[in-house]
């Protein structure tokens, strides 16, 4: 029977307060988007989830077309609560989406209310819980109202089948309705998934302040660029890369000499900060104050580790920051 690593709790500073609810978030919370669906391995997937709990991740984040196919991985992430992680149940925060495509028909994506509240009782079965501690409106959905999509996070959460609500890929305008919407439901929004990395700043011109402003937390996905910002293809493409096995995301025509430039530049600043160039990518966009977590993704359980590890150095001197905007510039 699995038992978790009592020294889980001893980073006193790897969590942070999500927005201004009382909430904690850690600094490094585990995505299955990738690498927990059917035909990839059971057990490898269980361990980087029990191996970043022993490391004091409590946030496992899913979504209801996480795969392949779709619903596979929240199925994969149901076994393991049940197998491991069930007498830790209330330690954990679990999240889950609805916003793109799952069924077929009108009523399979999007934000209706038909459509979410569906999708979030499937997902609860997937996932054998009576709850999940945070649901998310994935997309936003310009042919419904607003009003019609976020009632129905507020719906979730009354019922007790969601304890916060969020939001995910709302632009930042779209943000501000949002926020204005739930606190009129009751509801208030807890968080904003967002893309950033040092190779996709769109968040920076107006979404990070504006979440700062309304108190919502920021969770930040794809802070390694789909790994462009790892040294994972410095040599080459492996084969068990996201390029190499599964170029849904990342083809391996994108990882050209090219597009690899300016991540072995940060590669060197990193390594004369003491820090894998994965390392240094998370803690430059964990340096926002907005930011209050950054969801990784892994296929092993190195990877996780070593993602963990970042938390170690957070602190930019103005000089690396500059050098950092140099090479970015170039």
């Amino acid at each position: 029977m699995y038992s978790p690593a009592p020294s889980r709790y001893a980073g006193k500073n790897f969590y942070r307060r999500c927005g201004r609810s009382g909430l904690k978030l850690p600094l490094i919370s585990l995505g299955l988007w990738h690498n927990f669906g059917a035909p990839d391995s059971f057990e490898t997937a269980r361990a980087m989830c029990r191996r970043a709990f022993d490391l004091g991740v409590t946030h496992f984040d899913l979504a209801n077309n996480y795969g392949p196919p779709a619903g596979a991985a929240e199925e994969t992430f149901g076994k393991i609560l049940r197998v491991d992680f069930q007498p830790f149940r209330d330690e954990l925060i679990i999240s889950t989406k609805a916003g793109y495509d799952m069924w077929p028909g009108p009523y399979g994506e999007w934000g209706s209310r038909k459509y979410l509240l569906a999708s979030l009782d499937q997902s609860l079965k997937r996932l054998e819980l009576e709850y999940v501690d945070i649901f998310y409106s994935h997309r936003f959905d310009p042919e419904t109202p607003l009003e019609e999509t976020l009632g129905a996070l507020a719906h979730a959460v009354r019922s007790g089948k969601a304890l916060y609500a969020g939001i995910s890929n709302y632009p930042p305008a779209e943000t501000a309705r949002a926020a204005k919407v739930l606190r009129e439901f009751g509801t208030p929004c807890l968080i904003h998934q967002a893309r950033y990395s040092m190779l996709d700043r769109w968040v920076e011109p107006q979404l990070l302040a504006m979440l700062q402003q309304e108190g919502i937390g920021c969770i930040v996905f794809s802070p390694l660029a789909k790994g462009l910002l790892t040294d994972r293809y410095f040599k080459g493409i492996p084969a068990d890369s996201r390029a190499g096995h599964d170029p849904r995301f990342l083809r391996p025509a994108d990882v050209t000499d090219a597009a690899l430039a300016q991540p072995r530049a940060l590669n060197e600043l990193a390594q004369s900060r003491g820090q894998t160039l994965a390392q240094m990518a998370l803690a430059w966009v964990l340096r926002q104050p907005a930011v209050t977590s950054a969801l990784i993704g892994a296929s092993k359980v190195e990877q996780v580790e070593n993602c963990v590890n970042a938390v170690r150095n957070l602190n930019f001197t103005a000089a690396e920051l500059d050098r950092i905007e140099s090479i970015l510039a170039g």
